[in-house]
């Protein structure tokens, strides 16, 4: 297990499924602004890779989020997209309602910017979010990640056009936390 903070990074594990389908999936605002898509339900017993991990994609790597203290499972976190001849990859997380405004994000990105530039030697990590996800651009900017651009009315979420924020962290800017 990757260790924050305040968060543990691990495997996913089979009784993490139901518990994630219902408070991230089935949340129809919540994953739509997510994703990147539609929201579409996900059936009991579905393969849907963003529940099931793939072993054999080497271009993502899931990761099932949980508290140090206790163990409960709080969210979801991947590095994805990984490209190994130009050694960068994206970001994602996503934290169960009660387990938001705890400041359990900024751990989370900084374990997996741990990963991506210690474990796996990445050169760059990215991250691409709502312009309006203020929790995800605090956590990503507490950890170094840097805004790179901004793409105007790039993303259809439940009716409407919204602009999306590009921030960036190269292995050279980052300052690691103090891990345990």
């Amino acid at each position: 297990m990757l260790r924050g903070g305040k968060v543990g990074l691990r495997a996913r594990h089979e009784e993490d499924i139901p518990v994630l389908r219902t408070e991230l999936f089935d949340d129809v605002v919540n994953s739509s602004r997510a994703e990147g898509g539609p929201w579409r339900p996900i059936s009991p017993g579905s393969k849907d890779p963003r529940l099931v991990v793939d072993e054999q994609n080497e271009r993502v790597v899931p990761f099932s989020v949980v508290e140090l203290d206790g163990g409960t499972l709080i969210g979801t976190a991947t590095l994805w997209g990984i490209d190994p001849h130009n050694r960068c990859a994206h970001i994602g997380l996503g934290l169960v309602p009660s387990a938001r405004g705890k400041g359990y994000g900024t751990d989370v990105v900084a374990a997996l910017c741990h990963y991506g530039f210690v474990v796996r030697s990445l050169h760059r990590l990215q991250i691409e979010t709502l312009a309006d996800n203020t929790a995800m651009l605090r956590s990503a900017e507490s950890n170094g990640f840097v805004r790179e651009g901004v793409l105007r009315s790039s993303a259809w979420v439940m009716g409407e056009f919204l602009d999306e924020v590009l921030l960036g962290l190269l292995v050279e800017d980052w300052k690691p936390a103090a891990r345990s």
